[in-house]
């Protein structure tokens, strides 16, 4: 449907007009208008959810690149749905929550022309049914989060964190992309639709396998699995909005959405159950392990996040079991997992969100995240106390948190597949399954509580505290209430969201299982006192021992240096890359003109002389050439002498005429050839270059003889040489051959085709428009960073503003 279409170019629309708003009205107002955008949005978007509820999907197709088979085609359906509420709805809040954490002092324009350009690209993932459409916009949510997480590019940390974000997601991209050409190999379509109707009779190619992983790597780098999980936490160096929006909601989430959207397509093999399943659960564990030992809340939210992430994806690769066979009465039980994972996804934005406003509203009220220096907070901030309490008891897996439904439907999904054998899985990997996910679930508990008691209770220290507390402005407090009031308002009323949001949605999952019994189960808080409910009986009283005597047992964890973790491996790889490349470069950049021409030329001939050579193309016909003129043999033999007189001048006005002699004798050859076209531009070309390489050269030095010795010289010479002949050679073969029908004859009709007259405007302006287009970005883009760099340049006197 259009409406969908024109939903992911509003961001972009408004993120163009933010610079010229900025500018007439006060600083903190550019965010109403600003709000608005997501706020329209999400309001429209909630429209389609009675039809949406109803089995109807909508599609919209925009003729693109027709002959490659790439159109911008907009999908809406129950999965789409899901995520364009969270991207909209969330981004609502966090930009209301912005307009009163960020100071007017900063550059506020350029923050909300980020995050509207990450907005629309998040709408342009999720809404495309083009593998190539929706290729382009992930990588526009990695440009725009790069942006955002280096807003404050004066510090260090800020620029590394967004340098390392950037690094490993786009390697993930590209990755993607891969294993897209590979999908839209073995199936001939770039839609998603299309290859989870066909893909069926493709799972026994042997780019099926490739393709599962590529894609799988795209989806893990983008939402922080292990062990590319590391870029998330440099990542909350970002403005606490933007760790808010985009690690909370709907960047990490990106990944999630890829996984749940090629179930269908790769969910039934054993590979993909597998490496979900086992990626997300180590995930989880990794991430709960790492969350525990933080002292700052943010670097908690963050592993706090890849854990949950963690879970999610586990829940994913659990339900992809019910696609093995088929469908059948047995196999809808797995779809469980499914369901939980898709509840959990919204559960997890919402308390998770205010998480993350919740530390930025103490950071921002006392001057520190710090966990050592905090405590006693609860009675001087009551608001921000009751958000976190509500936030980290959701987390937690406690009632009447809507966290804790979820949870108990993750503790069902990993006891199923323990009781039952999936793809002949032994008991073994049935049992530890549920084994780590109950352990990464204690010590979600244990994280949860630092959050509460040693931030919000305890002793208040206010001689640590950077500012005195106070409760925060109530714009500031706004937000996360309303996500606060959701966590226990989806407790009370979860099967409103369960009939309206995810029924819709699992049936996009599983196309199969549409309208099966049981696809959906029903949402209750008491099940009675079955094994989930024991499973978190037993985390919350394990989990509070260990909290309680946390200051006895954390030593573990200075076990192992902190040296020894993943980030050591990345910071080494990247030092070792650029050490690497350092000296390469120092090896062929030598500051000589005659070496990088040497480069140039060997290139040439091991690439064209050993491609002749492997092709056995040395095939010369001169039966039908015309024969050379006298006149032709004088301007030939002229040019000759003249490019070797030139090698022995001893004056730079010597060389420079007998370069004049070699353009004039080709400007000739035009013309004795009948172009008089070419002759008169060869003539013009010529006449100018020579009169300027008179005026440049009479300012240089007298020109010195370069003293070599024999072997360098007969090895120039041999390379001079050898490149004449591979030209000449070459020219030969091409004339007396004819390999492949000349591309010429397709612009014979080029006026019927494009409507143009002059062929060269023609090839230029429409057959090869798409080459110029990019030619013409690449200037663009030239331009801006020369203005950047000239706007940016440091005045004399100015302090170096980085912070380290």
């Amino acid at each position: 449907m259009l409406t969908i279409t024109i939903a992911i170019f509003i961001p972009f629309l408004a993120a163009i007009f933010v610079p010229f708003i900025y500018k007439r009205v006060r600083s903190r107002n550019i965010g109403w208008f600003v709000m608005a955008v997501p706020l329209t949005l999400f309001i429209a978007l909630a429209s389609f959810i009675p039809s949406v509820a109803g089995g109807k999907t909508y599609i919209h197709t925009i003729s693109w690149i027709d002959s490659a088979g790439i159109n911008f085609t907009t999908y809406l359906d129950g999965l789409s749905m899901i995520f364009g509420l969270l991207i909209t709805g969330v981004g609502s809040l966090v930009i209301l929550y912005s307009i009163y954490y960020l100071s007017e002092r900063e550059a506020l324009g350029r923050f909300y022309v980020y995050l509207l350009m990450f907005m629309g690209a998040m709408l342009g993932v999720i809404f495309s049914d083009n593998l190539m459409v929706l290729y382009v916009f992930w990588e526009l949510t990695s440009i725009s989060s790069f942006l955002l997480i280096a807003f404050w590019y004066h510090r260090k940390k800020s620029r590394s964190g967004a340098q390392k974000s950037m690094i490993i997601t786009v390697s993930g991209g590209v990755g993607m992309l891969a294993g897209f050409i590979m999908l839209h190999t073995l199936t001939g379509s770039f839609s998603v639709r299309e290859i989870i109707a066909t893909i069926g009779q493709y799972t026994g190619e042997s780019l099926f396998l490739p393709a599962m992983m590529l894609v799988l790597f795209g989806a893990f780098t983008k939402s922080a699995q292990f062990p590319f999980h590391i870029w998330l936490p440099d990542a909350m160096e970002a403005p606490t909005p933007v760790s808010a929006y985009l690690h909370s909601a709907t960047m990490v989430k990106a990944g999630i959405y890829l996984v749940a959207r090629f179930t269908p397509v790769f969910g039934g093999e054993a590979v993909w159950f597998y490496t979900v399943t086992g990626v997300g659960i180590f995930t989880l564990f990794w991430g709960s392990v790492n969350a525990v030992r933080q002292t700052d809340l943010k670097a908690l939210l963050a592993y706090s996040t890849i854990s949950q992430l963690g879970l999610i994806m586990s829940l994913f690769g659990l339900g992809s079991a019910a696609l093995n066979g088929g469908y059948s009465a047995d196999s809808v039980i797995y779809t469980q997992a499914t369901f939980a994972a898709l509840f959990h996804l919204i559960n997890h934005s919402t308390f998770k969100g205010a998480l993350f406003m919740v530390v930025g509203i103490v950071d921002h009220q006392v001057g520190t995240r710090d966990i050592r220096r905090l405590g006693g907070l609860m009675s001087l901030m009551p608001v921000t106390f009751t958000a976190a309490v509500i936030g980290s008891f959701s987390m937690a897996g406690l009632p009447p948190f809507n966290g804790f439904l979820s949870k108990e439907m993750f503790f069902e999904s990993v006891l199923i597949i323990r009781n039952l054998d999936i793809f002949a899985m032994g008991p073994l990997w049935g049992s530890i399954i549920p084994v780590v996910a109950w352990i990464a679930s204690v010590l979600t508990f244990v994280y949860s509580m630092i959050i509460v008691f040693q931030t919000f209770l305890g002793k208040h220290q206010p001689d640590r505290l950077d500012r005195k507390a106070v409760e925060a402005p109530v714009g500031m407090l706004v937000a996360p209430s309303i996500l606060a009031t959701f966590v226990v308002g989806i407790f009370f009323f979860p099967n409103i969201i369960g009939n309206y949001v995810l029924r819709p949605a699992m049936a996009a999952v599983y196309p199969p299982f549409k309208g099966a019994e049981g696809l959906v189960p029903h949402i209750s808080a008491w099940h009675g006192f079955n094994a989930p409910i024991l499973m978190t009986i037993g985390v919350v009283v394990l989990g509070a021992l260990l909290y309680f005597f946390l200051r006895y047992w954390r030593g573990i964890y200075s076990i192992a240096p902190m040296r020894w973790n993943l980030d050591t491996v990345y910071n080494g790889l990247l030092l070792q890359l650029e050490k690497g490349s350092a000296f390469l470069t120092r090896t062929y950049m030598t500051g000589y003109l005659r070496d990088y021409l040497v480069y140039i030329f060997i290139f040439f001939i091991a690439t064209a002389g050993g491609g002749l050579l492997w092709a056995g193309g040395f095939s010369i016909d001169l039966s039908n050439d015309a024969s050379v003129t006298i006149n032709e043999y004088i301007i030939i033999l002229v040019m000759m002498g003249a490019s070797v007189v030139i090698l022995f001048a001893k004056s730079r006005i010597t060389a420079i005429l007998l370069n004049g002699v070699l353009g004039y004798s080709i400007a000739i050859l035009f013309v004795v050839f009948r172009a008089p076209d070419l002759a008169l531009t060869q003539i013009i070309v010529e006449t100018v270059t020579t009169a300027l390489f008179l005026l440049c050269f009479y300012f240089l030095p007298e020109w010195s003889k370069e003293k070599s010795t024999l072997s360098s010289k007969m090895g120039r010479g041999i390379i001079a040489i050898s490149v004449g002949s591979v030209v000449t050679v070459l020219a030969l073969v091409v004339q007396g051959n004819k390999m492949f029908e000349s591309v010429s004859v397709y612009f014979e009709d080029a006026y019927e085709l494009a409507g143009g007259k002059n062929i060269v405007n023609t090839i230029l302006g429409d057959f090869r428009a798409f080459d110029t287009m990019l030619e013409v970005v690449v200037l663009f883009i030239a331009g801006i960073g020369v203005f950047t760099l000239i706007k940016l340049k440091a005045g004399k006197g100015d302090k170096d503003v980085e912070d380290q």
